[in-house]
């Protein structure tokens, strides 16, 4: 009698980004090439003249109460950051701009959450519940977390060189309090 596979009707096979993450250039360089393949160490020289990319118009969209999107802000940032570790050509752009479009769709809820608190009135009953900006700054907040960590995959896999500087992700609490101080 034949087995059933688990893989029933073709929906199988591995997660994207499941299993073991790579290991940096330098990490192998440093640990003598374990596994004794060829490196291939990209030493990427500092280009002078090479301009960001302008990020969509949808990343600093004025919002429905006036206020601009911190999005592009944080686009540049991030870009500004992997220039200066010699790493902006690896990563797409469309990669850095749904990065800085979660990160400033988080940061969004967090202010709605801290301007209206964290009840909300149910609809129909008008009983208190949880407000609905808490899960969705939860959503975005996973999302912008997982999006960082594709980008900074790509930077250690590809930098021969220590990135020890502040990187834009370390700023985003920063940028969330100075938001909330109206700054």
């Amino acid at each position: 009698m034949p087995t059933k596979s688990n893989n029933i009707g073709g929906r199988g096979g591995a997660r994207p980004g499941a299993g073991r993450k790579k290991s940096a250039v330098k990490e192998k360089a440093n640990n003598g090439n374990p596994g004794g393949r060829k490196l291939e160490v990209l030493d990427i020289p500092e280009v002078e003249g090479v301009e960001m990319p302008k990020p969509h118009d949808f990343l600093s969209a004025e919002q429905r109460d006036g206020s601009q999107l911190q999005a592009s802000e944080i686009y540049e940032e991030t870009w500004q950051w992997l220039k200066k570790i010699g790493c902006a050509s690896k990563v797409s752009t469309q990669l850095i701009e749904r990065y800085a479009m979660c990160s400033a769709r988080w940061i969004q809820c967090e202010e709605m959450t801290n301007k209206l608190g964290f009840l909300s009135k149910h609809p129909t009953t008008q009983k208190p519940i949880p407000s609905p900006f808490i899960n969705i700054g939860i959503n975005y907040m996973n999302q912008a977390v997982r999006l960082w960590n594709e980008i900074f995959q790509i930077v250690k896999e590809n930098c021969s060189t220590d990135y020890d500087d502040a990187a834009p992700q370390d700023d985003l609490m920063e940028r969330l309090l100075r938001a909330r101080e109206g700054r």
